[in-house]
């Protein structure tokens, strides 16, 4: 298989354009009262996130026991439920009164875009000849 930057590709431009949406639409999100600095924050840290589940599971298609794919996918939600938990915690003790409930579920669904987005990627990978 080869280690080209293509696959990252599709990370890198989502990345780019919700940043850019979170920046550009300031008088969007302020209508709605959506905190748009935990909106950057939140696609910060999922694309960091998924950038290393990404990572530990394209390393496990290169070795030939499938286990090892099943440890790295397992590992990689294990992370990002962790991670997730404690940025969501963090802010609720820090923010006190200021916590924005609009932008968490929000961020919430960026979760579910970046996975999306990181299945779809390794599941083209495994379908190549040498995975």
């Amino acid at each position: 298989m080869q280690k080209s930057k293509k696959p990252f590709l599709p990370l890198i431009l989502l990345f780019i354009f919700l940043n850019t949406f979170f920046i550009a639409g300031k008088h969007l999100l302020e209508k709605y009262g959506v905190d748009r600095e935990v909106l950057i924050v939140a696609n910060i840290l999922f694309f960091l996130i998924s950038l290393i589940a990404f990572l530990l599971q394209r390393n496990a298609l290169q070795k030939t026991n499938p286990h090892a794919f099943v440890r790295s996918v397992m590992g990689g939600m294990m992370i990002k439920m962790f991670v997730v938990i404690i940025a969501v915690a963090a802010y609720a003790m820090l923010s006190n009164a200021a916590f924005n409930k609009p932008a968490v579920f929000i961020s919430l669904f960026l979760y579910i875009i970046y996975l999306t987005v990181e299945v779809a990627i390794i599941m083209k990978l495994n379908k190549q000849k040498n995975a």
